[in-house]
């Protein structure tokens, strides 16, 4: 049970870090920043910190269950994300793909 615990916590925390560096780069490219900004580099240098997070998620649980849960995070946080801070209107494709997303994870997630 442990074992699950700190798996799904350093996944936790990954999905976090790269949600703040993909939050960091959509600023950049929204404000017209040059690849170079530091916007763009602190988003890069968060994703590099977030594999070394997913390498011990990696060490307690399955890829599987990590990814499904990573997946389940980063989908819902970017989307409300991109609706709250970014004025970006989500349709009811978006809805419904969403609602598909979350279905294929909830059946992978009792498959594994």
């Amino acid at each position: 049970m442990t074992h699950l615990l700190f798996g799904f916590g350093f996944t936790l925390i990954t999905a976090l870090i790269v949600i703040i560096g993909d939050t960091a780069i959509k600023f950049a490219a929204d404000g017209g920043h040059p690849i170079w900004s530091a916007l763009v580099v602190l988003g890069c240098v968060l994703y590099g910190i977030s594999a070394l997070f997913w390498f011990f998620a990696m060490r307690h649980v399955t890829l599987v269950q990590a990814g499904v849960a990573y997946s389940m995070i980063t989908l819902l946080a970017l989307a409300m994300i991109g609706a709250l801070w970014f004025g970006e209107r989500l349709y009811a494709r978006e809805y419904a793909g969403l609602a598909c997303a979350l279905l294929a994870m909830v059946l992978l997630a009792r498959v594994a």
